[in-house]
């Protein structure tokens, strides 16, 4: 695993201790018992989810009559279905550490799912006399459009991170520094699909050019090797010539980097694939504006984020292969599920363009 991956298990690690202590005292039996098959991420997301939950029942269903860190497994028996349905509505607008939220269907959709995990965990150890969030109906969720760039958008915006078009003043006074480390990564995500968190997360070690391949760490830690074209190949490779040749100026008689180069400083991480202007790994903020940059010009009437690109890629290879299942492992889905309700939609642009395909005599197309 890379100290990306490491570094950021081990922040999620720290921040999961304090909101554990934020929760009601029975709870760190939960976050034992699911250590084993879920990930640090999926934890703490956990953590935020029951800390609003458990401020609605103590301040909302309890009028504030019992401190969170009060609350004991036995006032979980005596909620009941409609208690869980109140949440879901209290969730439209709500105000939790003096700030007011709101939250739409998937949001409400994810909170339910942590309940339900909860209160299963509870049951199955005979904690809790049933699971009523099971009783509870998930909210129904619209499936958006896919929202994706399209075959000449692409063209664009690749144009734009290598030619600087629609830039502003300043931004084309650091084009030249970053150009090639930005059209390699738009490069990789376009024509990978990789998520923008597994983009930061690559090391330099990662790629094969001889194959054509790169290892990447997969939602869950686990790991998978993806393979690119040469498009993509070129793109790296000319990033990694540029990144060499600024390592070449930072190395003094004594071997260590503290000279100025064009990226900045110095090149303080020597693993990342991905450098920022200050020489250290790339971060998912930077990663993102990048995107945004230059997706404005290319697209402006589309809110293009790194996951669009992703959105771009599945789309293109469900509509070359057809295979939902190709689709499912290339992007790295674990239910086939999720990969239908994304692409679901282009079912019948392949069956009409399949129906040409099959021919019953010789004469042709009318």
């Amino acid at each position: 695993m890379s100290n990306f991956h490491i570094d950021r298990n081990e922040k999620s690690e720290l921040r999961l201790r304090g909101l554990i202590d934020e929760l009601p005292r029975f709870c760190i039996e939960f976050f034992v018992g699911v250590a084993m098959r879920t990930s640090s991420l999926t934890r703490l997301n956990y953590a935020f989810d029951l800390r609003i939950f458990f401020d609605f029942m103590a301040n909302t269903l309890c009028k504030g009559k019992i401190a969170v860190s009060d609350i004991t497994i036995l006032d979980l028996k005596d909620l009941t279905v409609f208690d869980i349905e109140r949440f879901l509505m209290y969730l439209n607008n709500y105000t939790f550490d003096g700030k007011k939220s709101s939250c739409g269907a998937a949001a409400k959709e994810r909170k339910l799912s942590t309940l339900r995990s909860f209160f299963k965990y509870y049951y199955k150890r005979d904690k809790l006399p049933e699971n009523i969030t099971a009783k509870v109906d998930l909210p129904k969720v619209h499936n958006k459009p896919i929202t994706r760039l399209e075959i000449d958008e692409v063209v664009k915006i690749i144009n734009g991170a290598d030619g600087a078009d629609g830039l502003t003043k300043h931004q084309k006074a650091y084009h030249s520094i970053t150009k090639k480390r930005d059209v390699a990564i738009l490069m990789l995500m376009l024509g990978t699909g990789i998520r923008i968190s597994e983009c930061v997360g690559l090391n330099r070690s990662d790629i094969d050019f001889e194959a054509n391949a790169f290892r990447v760490i997969r939602k869950g830690g686990e790991t998978s090797i993806l393979y690119f074209n040469y498009e993509v190949r070129d793109a790296l490779m000319d990033y990694l010539e540029w990144l060499a040749v600024q390592e070449g100026l930072v190395a003094g008689d004594n071997g260590e980097i503290n000279k100025k180069t064009e990226f900045g400083i110095k090149i303080k991480d020597n693993e990342a694939l991905f450098l920022s202007m200050q020489g250290n790994r790339i971060s998912v903020r930077a990663l993102q504006d990048l995107v945004k940059k230059y997706a404005s010009y290319a697209a402006p009437l589309k809110k293009i984020s790194p996951h669009k690109l992703r959105s771009t890629f599945g789309t293109n290879l469900y509509r070359e292969t057809g295979d939902i299942y190709v689709v499912a492992d290339i992007l790295g889905h674990k239910d086939i599920n999720t990969t239908k309700k994304h692409y679901a939609a282009m079912s019948d642009d392949i069956r009409r363009a399949s129906a040409n395909k099959v021919r019953l005599t010789d004469r042709g197309e009318k």
